[in-house]
């Protein structure tokens, strides 16, 4: 028990230090007066951020990363923090999982960094963040296998459907269109692929009809799975809007279809996140 303790504790201040140090760095970085133009390997030319840990990322994409890592500094770093210190206070099953769920959205931020972002001088800090929050994941999801499933109401069942749609409708028109014209991503810039794009589609996505399966088959591991995609929305919800404010300053053209639909449409799904999210730690208190 006291090895298991102190593994958790482990990865628990790695996974918050990672948090804090990729975070910290990346709004330092936030200088947008050193843009200057390249042509890409497909080429087009490519406005690129050159200042920072995002200096060989390219401008549309590093205003994203700054805006992103705004919002993890101020806002899912002290959540860290604070989930955390509950866990140890209670101890309990509440706890706990909104633990998972918070690791969740740290491992999302990782698999973003270590993938996404053009290699840079703290990979290392991006892998170790995306190591540790998997496993400190994995080790509380193992503790709390045995609770008893949520009952899914059709309100939940028809926010987890969109949810996953959602995630489609906005990301797939841009692979489509590429696939008719037989060119690249619109926005690929200097990059060879879009993670988002599968970690959105391929994982998110799938999460959703997946938690709905599980919960109607009374699995707690439906439970998690829901209790994953409810903070990734509500967290994204902020996101997108620090992002989004980050563009806006930086002098990024954002058209307004893409503000209604790829950031307006996921901030009132995030609303209704938080709303579902308390249902969920309501019904859980009480099934103690």
């Amino acid at each position: 028990m006291k090895t298991a303790m102190i593994r958790d504790r482990f990865l628990a201040i790695i996974t918050l230090i990672c948090l804090g140090v990729a975070s910290l760095i990346g709004v330092l970085s936030a200088n947008f007066d050193h843009a200057y133009h390249i042509v890409n390997q497909y080429g087009h030319d490519i406005e690129m951020y050159g200042y920072g840990i995002y200096s060989r990322d390219s401008f549309f994409k590093a205003t994203i990363f700054v805006g992103t890592d705004v919002g993890i500094l101020f806002v899912l770093v002290p959540l860290f923090l604070y989930t955390y210190w509950q866990y140890i206070r209670k101890n309990d099953v509440q706890s706990e999982l909104k633990l998972i769920s918070v690791y969740g959205v740290a491992l999302y931020y990782g698999a973003s960094l270590a993938f996404g972002v053009t290699y840079n001088q703290i990979f290392l800090v991006y892998l170790v963040l995306f190591s540790s929050a998997l496993f400190g994941m994995i080790i509380h999801i193992k503790n709390i296998m045995s609770t008893n499933a949520y009952n899914i109401t059709k309100g939940l069942t028809a926010f987890l459907i969109i949810s996953g749609v959602a995630l489609f409708v906005a990301w797939l028109p841009d692979i489509i269109t590429a696939m008719i014209k037989g060119d690249t991503l619109s926005l690929i810039e200097v990059y060879t692929t879009e993670v988002t794009y599968v970690i959105d589609m391929g994982i998110v996505s799938p999460l959703c009809i997946m938690g709905i399966v599980l919960l109607r088959r009374k699995d707690s591991l439906g439970n998690i799975v829901v209790a994953l995609i409810l903070k990734l929305c509500m967290i994204v919800g902020i996101l997108l809007v620090s992002q989004t404010i980050c563009q806006i300053v930086a002098g990024v053209d954002l058209p307004l279809a893409a503000l209604v639909t790829k950031t307006l449409s996921f901030v009132v799904l995030a609303g209704f996140a938080a709303y579902f999210n308390r249902k969920l730690y309501l019904h859980i208190g009480k099934d103690k």
